[in-house]
């Protein structure tokens, strides 16, 4: 009995206990786009996009979205090119979006010069004509010769190709205001003269950390022809003094530059940069730490291998996934008191251990959907609320089970500690076998559907194995307890009055 009793206890302290642990260290279930609000965003891809290609287009996005701070973003893949994305609490639309969408090449390239306004707004070549004797104007004409693929409105080069020699791009902050312009170039094959970039093909790793100085920092890691380049890169730009642009090593996605980090005067311009490792030191306050990690980010996965066209952004209120939590909730707790006052009339003893029970399940659900949202980026949408109320009726039958045995093995005569312990061993069975199936239910429709079905299914597979462990470790053991005191043999409330207040064989 004592170890039937110390079991108990523990069960109580992890169940209570692990509940005011999360509350207290706000690691309460993150709530879903349906439940929290956030973007909507329907992407499409070029008709007769291959299927590998849109799968792995989705992956690069998934691991942006959440390397960016998302809560379980869901991507998937709608008909034949198109993929829907939904963003449960984001606040940065914009930034997301743009993490999304992003596509060209990344490219490193050295800094030519740097400038505030494109230097090709001012007139390259100037053609004049002298007023000749077929034309009425006595004026000259002036005509204004841009390079090829540079919009003569803004100065900066239409469509980036890392293979040319020369670009003109902007630069742009997080709101989305130019702050500066540079012209680049490309690195050259020593031995062919040819153009030869540094991409991110030749990027292996990218991570954000605070360094030893106290400052954040993206580590780089080049691969064996990326560090012969970046070497050959940063030799160029080391041969510059301090403060010149053209010690700039211009980071470029998308024909933007995202970054410009200036090779450090410790760098011996015979050598550069050599062995593939290299640090960009960005700052040491909050704003360089979300930079260091967005540009980790951008290096990391680089840019997706197709275009997509937005089809569709919509912004969505929490207003309509919190008002039927509202009356879900509602619904639940009357249901719950409901089958709380049916337990203790029919049960009566018995009854308090099952709402005891049902606490216990709900505390070791909310704990379990706690931390996988913690570690694991889950979410909790309506659908996994539906599969929480679904939950409770399993574990409540499971209680009835239970009880059922109980009564019929009293009926046969046993004593009231042979009837707990058969009914626990006949019950405990029944209940094995209709939680597995269950389960197994769960799983399948957990590898098959998308989206919040998805949801409903793991909720409800964690429901189903909490309700197993519950059964085992609480239920059986509460009972047990209760069976040796007065709620067992004598009085209204008692467990045999419960069975119809038959007494055991003589």
């Amino acid at each position: 009995m004592a170890r039937r009793v110390i079991t108990l206890i523990i069960v109580l302290v992890l169940a209570y206990g692990g509940v005011a642990a999360i509350v207290a260290t706000h690691t309460t279930p993150e709530l879903g786009l349906d439940l929290k609000g956030g973007t909507s965003v329907i992407l499409r891809a070029p008709e007769g996009t291959d299927p590998d290609v849109l799968e792995k287009a989705v992956e690069i996005m998934r691991a942006r979205i959440e390397a960016f701070g998302v809560q379980e973003p869901e991507i998937s893949i709608s008909g034949k090119n198109g993929v829907l994305v939904q963003l449960p609490g984001v606040t940065d639309r914009e930034r997301a979006l743009e993490a999304i969408g992003q596509t060209g090449v990344l490219s490193f390239r050295p800094v030519k010069a740097s400038f505030l306004r494109s230097p090709l707004l001012q007139p390259l070549t100037t053609t004049t004509t002298a007023p000749g004797e077929t034309t009425a104007s006595t004026e000259p004409t002036t005509t204004t010769t841009f390079p090829e693929n540079v919009d003569p409105t803004t100065g900066y080069t239409i469509k980036d190709d890392p293979a040319l020699l020369d670009a003109w791009l902007p630069e742009y902050d997080a709101e989305g205001k130019l702050i500066a312009g540079y012209e680049v170039g490309t690195l050259l094959d020593p031995e062919t003269g040819k153009p030869d970039p540094l991409t991110g093909k030749d990027l292996t790793e990218a991570l954000a950390n605070f360094g030893a100085d106290g400052k954040w920092q993206v580590n780089l890691r080049f691969n064996d022809d990326g560090a012969r380049k970046f070497q050959e890169i940063t030799k160029a730009a080391a041969q510059y003094p301090a403060g010149d642009p053209r010690r700039q090593i211009a980071i470029v996605l998308d024909g933007k530059v995202i970054s410009s980090p200036q090779v450090a005067e410790t760098v011996d311009p015979n050598l550069g940069i050599a062995g593939g490792n290299a640090v960009i030191t960005i700052g040491a306050g909050d704003t360089q730490q979300s930079e260091a990690q967005d540009l980790a980010v951008v290096l990391r996965y680089g840019s997706l291998p197709i275009a997509f066209e937005r089809d569709k952004v919509q912004s969505v209120s929490a207003t309509l996934g919190a008002d039927s939590l509202r009356f879900g909730l509602v619904a639940g707790l009357g249901g719950l008191i409901l089958v709380a006052i049916y337990m203790i009339l029919y049960y009566r003893s018995l009854g308090v251990v099952t709402i005891v029970g049902l606490s216990v399940f709900g505390s070791l659900m909310l704990i379990v959907l706690g931390l996988l949202s913690k570690t694991s980026g889950l979410t909790l949408t309506l659908a996994g609320v539906t599969a929480i109320v679904v939950s409770v009726g399993i574990t409540a039958d499971s209680y009835i089970v239970f009880y059922e045995r109980i009564k019929e093995e009293l009926h046969r005569g046993r004593t009231m500690r042979a009837a707990v312990d058969e009914g626990f061993t006949r019950a405990f069975h029944t209940i094995l076998t209709a939680d597995t199936v269950s389960f197994l239910a769960a799983g399948l429709l957990w590898l098959l559907a998308v989206g919040p079905v998805k949801g409903f299914a793991l909720t409800l597979g964690i429901a189903t194995f909490l309700d197993i462990l519950v059964a085992y470790f609480f239920t059986r053991n509460a009972v047990s307890i209760i069976s040796h005191g007065p709620l067992g043999e004598g009085g209204f409330f008692s467990i045999r009055a419960a069975a119809g207040g038959v007494q055991e064989a003589s």
